[in-house]
């Protein structure tokens, strides 16, 4: 706890950076060389050293970090980065890993300290960023544009420090940074009530993962992360989406889980998905929210076309309906005997990659199908003819994943990589199909 409190101190030298100006990374320059050439013994020594500093005597966490903070500082210096972006990432970092560290000495579980520094990390950003811009006289961010950046920012740095180690700091100070940069420049004014109901939906999604041992500690962290981004990028239509995909498809997990382990299908961890499980499936999906909100995008050809955001929302719809497809059928399906693959229809044993049922199928359809009817329920703009493409975008998402399990999966591609590539024709064939059929999606 002495040594992240010393850490805390350090990463507020950012606070100081809009009044620096040009010489926003100068603090932190200084305090790498000290560290690395200076400071071998005594008591600052061991206030800063961890583990691995004492063989070698040098404080190589210490500087790493500063190092980090340099790099942000220099991007902010030539404008290509807010300043205050750079601030909130630093104090994120430091003061997320302060108050996870309090957490961890008052009860040591994983999701405590995950809990810590996830309010820590957001409560220093936003005091950081608003605290800096009065200190520097500069105009103030809106609140909830601030809280929603630093809570951001936090979730992303706690996600990244349950499946990093501690020495790994800069490259998570790094990714906190760069992505308040990216996010800066795309979030509309909200309202303090619409990031109030962002935060209070996205908190009850963890919560009940959690509770319900759906998913890890890793996985409540990215689930979270991902629905705070979706229903403020995109709003509660596309949190509506993501959120069905969650919830029956980590429900569909716990379904005859006993009989799925015995015939050796089931997944790891009683079934609670991890990280790489959510994103595998909906990396994609984040994209397309991204992309949406800094839609329209004109494309490359020079003749002023311009892709509007549906086209997105079709990509979004179709990534997450192939990841609730492919789930269905697979926890679905795998209670079923003799299962045949999919490129030959003979059978084989249950769990082969490639493998598939009849009820599988016919589940998978269902999955597509309510991922449509969500769509065309809460988007004026989907309708009848949207549906039919994000249900075909589905069922389309979930034939590649077969394939790709029955051809390249277990040798040149695991599992997460053959969800991801599924996901990615989902989102294309969605896409791709909104086009065809003429919806609204060119201008």
């Amino acid at each position: 706890m002495r040594r992240a409190g010393a850490y805390a101190g350090v990463g507020s030298l950012a606070l100081v950076a809009p009044l620096l100006g040009w010489a926003a990374a100068l603090p932190f320059a200084v305090v790498a060389g000290i560290a690395a050439f200076v400071v071998d013994d005594g008591a600052l020594f061991e206030l800063f050293a961890r583990p691995g500093d004492w063989e070698e005597r040098r404080l190589h966490g210490l500087v790493g970090f500063a190092l980090a903070a340099t790099g942000l500082g220099l991007l902010s210096t030539v404008r290509a980065m807010p300043t205050l972006a750079f601030v909130g990432a630093v104090l994120a970092l430091t003061y997320g890993n302060l108050a996870a560290q309090l957490a961890r000495w008052r009860r040591p579980e994983p999701i405590v300290g995950a809990a810590g520094f996830t309010v820590g990390g957001a409560v220093g950003g936003a005091v950081g960023i608003l605290g800096a811009a009065r200190l520097a006289g500069e105009s103030t961010p809106s609140v909830p544009l601030v809280v929603f950046l630093a809570v951001s920012g936090a979730l992303l740095g706690a996600l990244l420090r349950s499946v990093l180690f501690e020495r790994d700091d800069p490259l998570v100070l790094l990714s906190v940074g760069l992505l308040l940069w990216f996010l800066w420049g795309l979030t509309d004014p909200m309202t303090a009530a619409q990031m109030g109901v962002a935060l209070a939906v996205t908190l009850a999604v963890g919560y009940a993962s959690y509770a319900l041992d759906t998913a890890s500690v890793s996985g409540v962290l990215s689930g979270v992360f991902l629905c705070l981004l979706t229903v403020v990028l995109g709003g509660i239509g596309w949190f509506a989406v993501i959120i069905a995909f969650f919830g029956i498809g980590g429900l569909s997990t716990k379904f005859r889980y006993d009989e799925k382990e015995k015939r050796g299908v089931a997944e790891e961890n009683e079934g609670a998905r991890g990280s790489a499980n959510v994103f595998s499936n909906a990396a994609v999906a984040l994209v397309a929210v991204l992309a949406y909100a800094a839609a329209p995008i004109e494309l490359p050809t020079g003749d002023g076309v311009r892709v509007s955001g549906a086209l997105f929302l079709y990509a979004f719809a179709g990534s997450i309906s192939t990841a609730m497809s492919d789930t269905l059928s697979s926890e679905i399906g795998g209670v079923f005997d003799r299962p045949r693959l999919i490129t030959t229809l003979k059978p084989v044993e249950p769990g082969t990659d490639g493998g598939v049922t009849w009820q599988g199928e016919l589940a998978g359809v269902l999955g597509a199908g309510i991922v449509a009817l969500i769509a065309v329920a809460l988007f004026d703009s989907v309708g009848s003819a949207g549906g039919g493409v994000i249900l075909a975008a589905g069922v389309a998402g979930m034939t590649v994943d077969s394939l790709l399990g029955a051809t390249v999966e277990g040798g040149r591609l695991g599992n997460q990589s053959v969800n991801f590539l599924a996901t990615l024709s989902g989102a294309v064939v969605g896409a791709g199909l909104s086009v065809a059929v003429g919806l609204p999606v060119v201008a």
